[in-house]
C-alpha cells in the first residue's frame, strides 16, 4: 500500500468495498480530494503512533471510515492500541498537530465507552 492519496483511496475500496465506493464521480471533486487527503493525513498518524508511541494497532473509525457521512467539516477519529499511559497525551500531541486542515483525534480503546470500543471494532478500519 502506497501513501497517496488516490494509492490510499484505491486500497481501502478494493479492502472494503462495502464501507468505500466508487462513485466519486457523483460528488463534488474538491470533496472527493479532501477525502482521499484525510486518509493520508491518518496513515500518516498510525505511522508516528507506532514508530514512536509504540502503538500495535491503529484503527480509522466515524465519518472517515463510511464516505456517505465524509463531509468538509468531518475529523479523523482514530484508535490506538498498545501506546504506554506515560506516553498517550505525548501521542496526541503528536497527531493532533498534523494538519491544518483536519482535527485529529486520539483514542484509547482500552479506557473509553464500551459503546465507542464496540463501534470501534465493529466498523473501524485498521491501518
Amino acid at each position: 500500500m502506497g501513501t497517496q492519496p488516490d494509492e490510499l483511496a484505491a486500497y481501502y475500496t478494493r479492502k472494503y468495498p462495502l464501507t468505500f465506493t466508487n462513485d466519486f464521480a457523483q460528488t463534488d471533486p474538491s470533496l472527493t480530494e479532501l477525502y482521499k487527503e484525510a486518509w493520508q493525513v491518518a496513515a500518516r498518524a498510525a505511522a508516528i503512533l507506532k514508530e514512536r508511541y509504540g502503538a500495535q494497532k491503529v484503527v480509522a473509525f466515524g465519518s472517515l471510515v463510511a464516505r456517505s457521512r465524509f463531509t468538509r467539516w468531518s475529523d479523523i477519529d482514530l484508535a490506538a492500541w498498545g501506546i504506554p499511559d506515560d506516553r498517550f497525551y505525548a501521542a496526541v500531541g503528536a497527531v493532533t498537530g498534523l494538519s491544518e486542515k483536519f482535527k485529529v483525534d486520539l483514542v484509547d480503546p482500552e479506557d473509553c465507552r464500551e459503546s465507542l470500543r464496540r463501534a470501534i471494532e465493529s466498523e473501524g478500519v485498521e491501518l
